[in-house]
């Protein structure tokens, strides 16, 4: 039973890591004066919030490699309220 918990939160967080991907590459295609650039700016923001509270629940606390991984701009962490 623990393998399938274990399984579970592997898969969740590989989920996250897709929405992150996903919301990252549309605020980094757009325009820096799009209109929709506050609403991608969000996205990415919740996408990034959501994927650290699961890396979190697998016991991962520290970020810092999510963070250059993924490319994380400041401008979305700012948003989380890190720097």
């Amino acid at each position: 039973m623990d393998h399938e918990i274990a399984a579970e939160k592997a898969a969740s967080l590989g989920r996250a890591g897709d929405r992150v991907k996903r919301a990252l590459q549309h605020l980094a295609e757009a325009e820096q004066a799009s209109p929709t650039r506050n609403a991608l700016l969000k996205d990415a923001a919740e996408a990034v919030y959501a994927y650290f509270i699961q890396r979190e629940l697998c016991g991962l606390r520290r970020h810092h490699d999510a963070i250059r991984e993924y490319q994380i701009p400041r401008e979305v962490l700012a948003r989380l309220g890190a720097s």
